[in-house]
């Protein structure tokens, strides 16, 4: 189906069509310089709707009818026991099997960032920071894997200090090279793209109020119509519906403002989309990849040039786009507010971000050195 020019994404805002980008994403956090993830995010870390997959990860008290989340920080005894913890876990998968999983041993560690390294307000806490220097110290490759776009990862390595080493970005559509002196701190060195026509045609019949986009690697998104404000981190303009489909492009992103996630996610499984990789958020948000194209892919393509295997790579994640990458590595971590479905996925499961379970499993890592 080739939408008419007035039903067509973008036909309702035609004088928008050749205007300047906008940024009307979520306020950067001034202490970090990181925005925190739009929509998405938003809702993992404040909605009932997110809130209700907690049921292990945090604890819950009863005020009258309503439960109340206690986001509450562990304290250095509570923090200890959890590394304790994770180091139990390692061992087991060793013992079962595993490879070593230990600095030294050609380790690598895949990171998503929203929801497993960065909270919802756009924090890194002072242990994922240690843990993370402390890794890189042993020499052992932190590799940031995630959803965002370039211009909004590399604010989060840049505050993780990781000037050097490897970044994979847009769910394994694009790999980067970190170097001080390439401009921007970055060299593209792998990019896989597709022809969007087909999709974005069959997901506007599909959801024909959907806002559509289509990622501008280094610059923003090009979108049918503006995301709600606070939704999209980059910057974004808004193009006809020939200039969307103009070229090949790393994703395409479908936003249904209002929809249920359960509606939108029968919708997108009934619309016929095929040949292309999908994974859908907390909310109606749908990230388009080409066919193939993980975080997985990306990162076993990765390992051949850093001379490992998958079993010697720990990944920790908390989302749908996760799933291919903790499945694949030798050691999976799931953080403590994914979905039961992503949990299922995982080998071990640690706390949420906001009880620094992502820096208990890498500091196990590290005494693993110490207690060999």
């Amino acid at each position: 189906m080739n939408p008419t020019p007035a039903s067509s994404p973008g036909a309702a805002r035609e004088t928008d069509a050749v205007g300047e980008p906008t940024g009307n994403g979520p306020a950067v956090n001034p202490a970090t310089g990181i925005a925190p993830a739009g929509q998405p995010l938003t809702q993992l870390g404040g909605s009932t709707e997110y809130l209700e997959h907690l049921e292990d990860g945090a604890d819950r008290t009863a005020a009258g009818s309503e439960r109340a989340l206690r986001r509450r920080p562990l304290d250095h005894e509570e923090y200890h026991a959890l590394v304790q913890d994770r180091m139990r876990d390692l061992d087991a998968l060793e013992a079962d099997g595993g490879a070593r999983l230990a600095p030294g041993h050609g380790l690598v560690v895949a990171l998503d960032v929203d929801g497993t390294i960065l909270d919802m307000d756009g924090r890194v806490s002072e242990r994922v920071m240690a843990s993370v220097a402390r890794l890189r110290a042993h020499e052992v490759p932190v590799v940031i894997s995630t959803g965002r776009g370039i211009a909004a990862a590399m604010p989060v390595v840049r505050h993780l200090g990781l000037s050097t080493g490897w970044m994979v970005c847009a769910n394994g559509a694009m790999t980067l090279r970190l170097d001080p002196d390439a401009p921007g701190g970055y060299e593209v060195v792998d990019s896989r793209t597709f022809d969007p026509r087909a999709a974005i045609e069959t997901l506007h019949a599909a959801v024909p109020d959907g806002i559509l986009a289509v990622e501008d690697p280094g610059v923003g998104f090009k979108v049918s119509r503006l995301f709600p404000d606070g939704e999209l981190i980059e910057d974004q303009r808004v193009v006809t519906f020939d200039e969307l489909v103009s070229r090949p492009v790393t994703r395409v992103v479908l936003r249904a403002p209002g929809m249920s996630v359960e509606r939108f996610s029968q919708i997108v499984a009934d619309s016929g989309l095929h040949s292309v990789e999908y994974a859908i958020g907390w909310t109606a948000w749908l990230d388009v990849a080409p066919e193939g194209v993980t975080k997985a892919s990306a990162l076993d393509a990765l390992i051949a040039r850093l001379g490992t295997d998958s079993a010697h790579v720990l990944a920790v994640g908390d989302g749908s786009n996760d799933v291919e990458m903790i499945e694949w590595a030798g050691a999976g971590v799931v953080m403590g507010s994914a979905p039961q479905w992503v949990r299922d996925r995982g080998d071990i499961l640690t706390e949420p971000v906001w009880r620094d379970g992502c820096a208990a499993v890498l500091d196990a890592l590290i005494e693993r050195v110490r207690h060999p």
